[in-house]
Order: structure tokens, then sequence, then C-alpha cells
């Protein structure tokens, strides 16, 4: 799949196009503001599994998502067709909705003087000219790799190589149009070992703008293979309240929980448990939370927001204090607060962090869980309460013992961030949310 067959910079002044073509027709129709986004993506994905294929899959899409105002009221509508006529319908069915919707207050487009004026190119686009035959064969190197590693691999999940590369375009009546392409690489194992009675399972994958940026696939599979090896012999523990120690790909999560909280939606709905909050201190004061939109080639980068704003480096947490939200335009009008450029989220959040490795952080936690696992959804937001089905490894004296399973960790986020006593520099690279390992004072670890 090329650029030259597939979706790349080319088409863009055709979507561009399309989207001031559907915001003219809207006009022509009676709207009083709108705006639009169009897309066009394709993708190759192959699986393979016991050194046979189990899947190769190729999909191409666009879609048209249309949003219209009268006055105070909004429709939305979208298709997934090109032509005249099927334009032409969306839009008057975006209208009739909006004629029947009640009036929002708080509706409508961002102010035009607040729009995005210059876009810089953040090289998000570097398509993998990879046949499906190609994947199969990296697939089938990487499962190989992964089965020679220990007798105990008796079977695998899946192996999978994906690629995917798309091109979006939005705009709206205040003057603003934007566009960009982007792609996402990615290859993942997944295998199974099996010794006296137990199986265990395990995985290990990477993601990148750019395929030859992606990690070996013999290492990727020897990864997972290893992993899985590792869990062999898990056992519960007795009840205790231990530090814990998330590593640094799970650590994301609990960041995410955390951006999650202070989300406009969440906030104005009175759905979060950080409501009023600005100005409060809710990490050790060592701790800063911030945002790099711009950085290039990164899997959370973007020049604009979802509402046309310019994106900006920014800071959420400084010294431990929270001093901003995160809001779009209708979250930040519900809430009396200026947009933070953040309509349909944060871009590349980057936590601070220490000069110590996972290792390090074992021998300052001394006795505990490292948690390398996570299991169901058990959070409330509204009260910050955690509380999930874990496995990982037993500590002591700084070094791991063996491995743990059917165990539930539990706190309250409040106290769970307050509670951090360092973040690794192991940072996972392979998320939007750049973090290392989080070690927590003190959770409460039930297990039999």
């Amino acid at each position: 799949m090329s650029e030259v067959e597939g979706i790349g910079p080319q088409v863009e002044p055709s979507l561009r196009k399309k989207v001031e073509r559907i915001i003219e027709e809207a006009r022509r129709q009676g709207a009083s503001a709108s705006e639009v986004s169009v897309s066009m993506e394709q993708g190759l994905s192959t699986t393979v599994r016991q050194g046979e294929v189990e899947t190769v899959e190729f999909n191409r899409d666009q879609g048209f998502g249309i949003t219209l105002y009268v006055g105070q009221r909004k429709g939305s509508a979208s298709t997934t067709g090109s032509g005249d006529a099927a334009i032409r319908e969306t839009v008057a069915a975006a209208l009739a909705i909006a004629r029947h919707a009640s009036e929002d207050e708080f509706a409508g487009l961002a102010d035009a003087a607040l729009m995005a004026r210059e876009l810089p190119d953040l090289d998000l686009f570097h398509p993998w000219s990879v046949s499906p035959e190609q994947a199969i064969e990296t697939a089938l190197r990487c499962e190989e790799a992964a089965f020679a590693v220990d007798p105990r691999i008796r079977n695998a999940d899946g192996t999978s190589v994906n690629t995917h590369q798309g091109c979006r375009a939005y705009g709206n009546s205040n003057g603003f149009i934007g566009s960009y392409c982007s792609t996402r690489h990615s290859l993942s194992c997944v295998m199974i070992a099996e010794h006296a009675g137990q199986m265990q399972r395990d995985y290990y994958y990477d993601v990148s703008r750019r395929a030859d940026t992606l990690a070996d696939p013999l290492n990727i599979g020897r990864r997972a293979a290893e992993r899985a090896v590792r869990r062999l012999g898990a056992r519960p523990v007795p009840t205790c309240e231990v530090p814990v120690l998330f590593s640094a790909d799970l650590a994301t999560g609990l960041f995410g929980h955390f951006l999650a909280a202070i989300s406009g939606s969440n906030l104005y709905r009175k759905a979060s448990y950080l409501e009023n909050s600005l100005g409060q201190t809710l990490f050790p004061e060592w701790l800063s939370l911030d945002e790099r939109p711009h950085l290039a080639q990164a899997l959370g980068s973007a020049s604009y927001d979802g509402d046309g704003l310019a994106t900006y480096a920014k800071p959420f947490v400084e010294n431990g204090q929270l001093i901003s939200y995160v809001l779009g335009t209708y979250s930040g009008r519900k809430l009396g607060l200026p947009s933070t450029a953040n309509a349909g989220g944060v871009h590349n959040l980057f936590v601070s962090h220490g000069e110590e490795d996972q290792a390090a952080l074992l021998r300052r936690m001394g006795r505990g869980l490292l948690v390398t696992e996570l299991m169901g959804q058990g959070l409330n937001l509204v009260t910050g309460d955690y509380s999930r089905g874990a496995g990982g490894y037993w500590v002591e004296n700084g070094e791991i013992q063996f491995p743990v399973q059917e165990v539930t960790i539990a706190g309250n986020l409040r106290d769970m961030f307050r509670q951090i006593v360092a973040v690794g520099c192991d940072t996972e690279t392979r998320s939007n949310i750049r973090t290392g390992s989080v070690l927590i004072e003190r959770m409460t670890v039930a297990g039999k």
C-alpha cells in the first residue's frame, strides 16, 4: 500500500473543497452556522496464529459529519455518500433535527477571531508500502521467534501487523478549514505459556507513525514469549496494604483517569470528583503534567482541535497544583471559562519524572506489588473510588519474588495521586500519555 495507490496529501485539496461545498449547501438551505468533518481512510490488517494465516483484511472508508445550527438549536447528521444528492439530503436531515431541538444558550461555533490561522506541518504521514504477503511474512517471523524462546511456549493467541493511513479535513462557517494526513503502523504478538497445569498469556507490541521505527519483529516476539513464561506459577497473595508500582504502560491509564476527571464534559455534568478543584494541590509538589501538541511524528500531535482552534503547549498541573481544566468551546461556555483548545482531547501529555528506572523504583519500594496487568472497569469518577483486578509480581527487599494473579487493588484516586512517591524515567512512548512507572505509597491489595 503506497502513497500513490492509497490515500495521501494528494487528496487534501479535494477534501477541503468538499467541506466548502457542504458549508455552502448548508447556508443555501438556511443554516445560520455550520461545521463539517470529512475523512478518508484505508488500512491493511493481517493476523497469523500457530504458523497459519487467520485474517487478511483491507478496508477503505470515507465519511462526512455535518453539524448545523439554527440560532441556538443544533442538529447533526452523517453520510458516507459524496454525491450532490447525498450531501443535500444529509444537510436537510441535520437542519430538520436542529429545528426540532431545544435551544441551548451555549451551543454554537467558537468565535471567528479564535480560529487557527497558521497550521504547522507535524510530519504525521509516512505510508508503509507493505503488501499482504510481506505483512504475513513479518507476522510469521515474529511468532516463530516467540516459539523459539522456551519449550513452555505451547500456543499463540495471534500476531498481527497493521497499517493505516488517512486524511481528515474540518471546516466551519466562521472561515476555518484545516486538513492533515496521518499514518499509524503496529506489530503485536500474544503468546501462551504452559507448565504444571497452568497457562499464562502475555503480549508485546509496538506502534509508530513510521514503519521503519517499529521495533524488530523478532524482538517483539521474544519479548511477548518471555513475558508469558515469566507469568508461570502466578498465585494470589494475602490481603494487605503495601506500596504499589504501576508499570509505565499501565500508568498511562492512571493519568487518563485524571484527564477524564478534569475534562469539561464531566465537570459541567457534575460527574467528577474534581469539580471546583482549580488551584488545589492534587499531586506532590515536584510533579507536573503538560501538553505538547506540536511534536513531529508523535502519536497524539495535532495542530488544531475539534473546534478549529489552534492547539498550543501548556501545563495542566504545575508543581502539584491543578491550574487548568481540559476544555473545548462548549464545555468552556458551560463552565464560564475560555476554551483550552482541547475539543477532542489532550495531545501528547507529558508527566514529569525523576532519574530512577523501574529496577530502582523496585528497590525504593522494598516490599509490595508491581502491577503489570489490570482487569475490569472498577472506577467511580464521581467519588474517585478505584478498584481493579490486577496481576503482576510480588516484591521483597527490592527484588521480584514470584508472579501474582487473582488480586484486586483498591484506593481512591485523590489519595493515590497525592501519594505518588516517584515517577520513573522508563517513559512509555507508545501512547498519547508519556509517563514512566508510577510508585504509589500505599494501596489495599485484596487476595486470598
